[in-house]
């Protein structure tokens, strides 16, 4: 199956050797993002609502490139290097997301690329 290559100004760069996202058949696999600023590249300043909402700015980007919504996420993984943190991302994301929700995974890690508090990867079912 042909993979098409999504990216797009309206998200931050990738910082490494990866894309933003990957579609394939109906599946978009996008990348973990952080909280970049699209513009300036740097992380956000201020509380982890700030860099929560970031990262789910992103990640409608990226799905908007694909062709899709929020709506369209089945699965979606949120890394958190405090999970103290995890009642305010359920608080933002029910902001962005409306049910029927996707599937979700919370991790706590140790660190996280450039000292982001936050990251967070989905997949799209576009069919």
């Amino acid at each position: 199956m042909k993979r098409q290559i999504i990216q797009t100004s309206a998200a931050p760069k990738a910082i490494g050797p990866y894309s933003q996202a990957v579609r394939t058949g109906d599946t978009v696999y996008v990348s973990g993002q952080i909280p970049l600023d699209p513009v300036s590249g740097q992380l956000v300043s201020g509380d982890i609502e700030a860099e929560v909402r970031r990262v789910f700015d992103n990640l409608t980007a990226i799905a908007q490139a694909a062709g899709g919504s929020l709506a369209d996420v089945v699965k979606l993984s949120v890394f958190l290097t405090d999970l103290s943190h995890f009642p305010k991302v359920n608080e933002i994301m029910a902001t962005y997301f409306s049910e029927p929700y996707p599937a979700r995974a919370a991790i706590g890690v140790a660190a996280l690329p450039r000292g982001a508090r936050v990251e967070m990867e989905c997949v799209l079912s576009l069919a």
